[in-house]
């Protein structure tokens, strides 16, 4: 077993420093990983003898101290565990507290513009139809209407409420599309808190638009070398700098505990809602419900509410980027390994070594090596399915939206849509089918074009 440097900063995954290898061997015993652990080094864990042990349905909905099954914890250096046990104090007190749950109520209808259309699309689902009339009915979750575009304003405002309830002062963050750091900035500006955004180099060139949003709404950008996993480990090292008056604002349900459980509680919401318009329009549980997989922050909050009503089914759909055997995907959990990453165990995309795989796709807020630690759980339990869309069909999707429903939707959420061309072919007339459209996609239009101008080139 190699050696790691304790000493080395816990988010520095840009230094090679060790990694560590657990072969085949029939038994892993977890609790005997180390607590802390630098981020660059990944544990992978190849048990091909081993057995799933049955899981207990009620351990997917509710959790131990942020674990799900081996997945989630706090794999921090002890100088955070102080810190997160106090937001873990907060986060429980606010879920029961009236006057909190009041104020944001309020804050989602008047500020957030909630509750979001459940849009039945009719012309994409006539376009689903096979030759004698027949095929699913595809609705689709409107989060791209809130305010900011996406979903991510749902848990921005939530914690931004719970900073200011903890006496931070200054909020930092790392985004990737640009619409966490907008709503991250947006609820800022409303609550008065200082904030700073950190962001990919690359991804502030694609996603501009955004970035002069932040700017805008008052907040600090801070370009970091790389895409969203750097910017990532920027944001903590600022918050790890500063741990009595800064507060990082996760919105993607990474991380070490209670993070994780934090983004899904509070994007929830958005499955709660679909419940309740699936009564009210046809009577019933939508029979499918479909999302994008980048972390898992808007599949959770679309999923969470049904994962106990099994006979709705769950698919989650991945960046394929270029193509599965091309080395350019975000595709974690259809090509990931188990490790540990950013402060908790999940699936990662890492090399033989151990070391962390860069990512591509061309909806920039996928490219993440990792995916959350529920929804590795939802894939090692087999509760949810997972599959994959190519940059070319994700942009197919996002052009076949403009044209039959007058709708762009983030790139990010046009996999989810792409994954309509093999899944529709194969449901009974009048399923139910439920798309989260997780956010807008006017930020996405210079790069769709400039791929079509890339493709006529080629």
């Amino acid at each position: 077993m190699a050696a790691f440097n304790l000493n080395t900063p816990f988010f520095n995954h840009r230094k090679v420093l060790s990694s560590i290898k657990i072969g085949t061997a029939p038994v892993v015993s977890l609790p005997m990983l180390p607590q802390t652990l630098p981020d660059s080094t990944a544990f992978t864990i190849n048990n091909t003898l081993s057995t799933r042990k049955p899981v207990d349905k009620k351990d997917i909905v509710n959790n131990t101290g942020g674990k799900f099954g081996k997945f989630g914890g706090k794999y921090v250096p002890e100088t955070l565990i102080t810190s997160l046990a106090r937001l873990e104090a907060e986060f429980n007190l606010v879920l029961h507290d009236s006057e909190f749950q009041e104020e944001l109520t309020t804050a989602l209808r008047d500020y957030v513009g909630r509750e979001t259309p459940l849009y039945f699309a009719q012309r994409l689902t006539n376009h689903y139809k096979n030759s004698e009339g027949e095929g699913p009915e595809i609705y689709l979750k409107r989060e791209d209407l809130n305010h900011g575009g996406a979903h991510k304003i749902n848990n921005a405002i939530a914690q931004a409420m719970i900073a200011k309830r903890m006496g931070r002062k200054s909020i930092v963050a790392a985004t990737g599309a640009g619409q966490h750091g907008v709503a991250t900035a947006a609820a800022c500006a409303k609550l008065s808190l200082d904030c700073t955004i950190f962001m990919g180099a690359t991804d502030m060139e694609k996603q501009a638009s955004n970035v002069l949003l932040m700017k805008h709404l008052g907040a600090e950008v801070e370009a970091v070398d790389g895409t969203f996993k750097d910017a990532s480990s920027e944001a903590i090292r600022a918050w790890v700098g500063n741990l009595e008056t800064r507060y990082y604002l996760a919105g993607t349900a990474v991380g070490p505990h209670p993070c994780p459980s934090m983004v899904r509680e509070f994007q929830s919401i958005i499955g709660k809602e679909t419940r309740k318009q699936g009564m009210e329009k046809w009577g019933g549980r939508p029979d499918i419900l479909v999302a994008c997989i980048g972390s898992g922050s808007n599949a959770l909050g679309l999923f969470h509410e049904f994962i106990k009503d099994e006979d709705v089914r769950l698919i989650g759909v991945e960046a394929a980027g270029f193509g599965l055997d091309s080395g350019k995907h975000a595709a974690t959990l259809t090509r990931g390994d188990v490790g540990v990453y950013h402060g908790a165990m999940s699936y990662l995309l890492q090399d033989e070594e151990g070391q962390i795989l860069g990512p591509h796709s061309i909806g920039v807020g996928l490219e993440y090596p990792g995916v959350g630690p529920e929804v590795s759980f939802l894939k090692e339990t087999g509760r949810a399915e997972f599959h994959t869309a190519t940059d070319e069909e994700a942009v197919a999707a996002y052009l076949r939206l403009c044209h039959l429903e007058g709708i762009f939707p983030a790139l990010e959420a046009s996999h989810a849509l792409a994954f309509l061309e093999k899944l529709c072919p194969t449901l009974p007339n009048g399923t139910k089918v439920v798309v989260n459209i997780s956010g807008h996609g006017d930020k996405d239009a210079a790069i769709v074009f400039q791929y079509q101008l890339d493709r006529l080139s080629d």
